[in-house]
């Protein structure tokens, strides 16, 4: 026995087969854009921490190749906890925002920013040694110490730590994260 639908598609088999590629173009979409999501940060504009490492996998792969430097910078927020408790946890979420805001507005196109969890973001400089590393954190911390960031009226400090470590032929992401943290807390304890 046959139904409409089947009687449908022999009566005109190119509007089924266009009817088909579109379901597949929308299924597709809805693949990349759940892809997207999966490697974004859901609060801040960056990469979230898969994200950020599949990043630093391709630039490993990229300098050990082509012999390329790259720097990674690790930032960790300076008394967030403050701006959280003084100001709430909304105020807190847009201060991470603003960071986030901050650290695409100063880095180039070519260059990734993650937020790694709760108040520490990371920096992957292509193209950069320690030197250049180091004068981007410095201007990035500046950055930030400047940055005007009120929450209902209220103005809170944005401030951070940075540590920065070269690509030296490193074959493990969390080894280099791990440099680049060990960095920071070097610095943080220093002042």
């Amino acid at each position: 026995m046959t139904d409409a639908a089947d009687i449908d598609v022999l009566a005109d088999p190119h509007a089924e087969i266009a009817r088909l590629r579109a379901e597949v173009e929308a299924l597709r979409a809805r693949a990349e854009a759940a892809e997207a999501a999966a490697e974004h940060d859901v609060l801040v504009p960056v990469l979230n921490r898969r994200g950020f490492v599949a990043a630093m996998t391709r630039t490993m792969a990229y300098c050990t190749r082509y012999k390329v430097p790259a720097a990674l910078l690790y930032l960790d927020l300076d008394g967030f906890k403050g701006v959280n408790d003084a100001l709430g946890h909304a105020a807190g979420d847009a201060a991470l925002v603003r960071v986030a805001e901050l650290l695409l507005e100063n880095v180039r196109a070519t260059d990734a920013v993650g937020r790694l969890g709760g108040d520490e973001f990371a920096v992957l400089l292509l193209n950069a040694g320690l030197e250049e590393g180091r004068e981007k954190a410095a201007s990035l911390k500046a950055a930030l110490e400047a940055a005007d960031f009120r929450w209902e009226g209220q103005p809170a400090t944005l401030a951070g730590s940075f540590g920065v470590r070269a690509f030296a032929g490193q074959t493990d992401v969390e080894a280099w994260l791990a440099e680049a943290d060990a960095a920071m807390w070097v610095r943080k304890r220093g002042r």
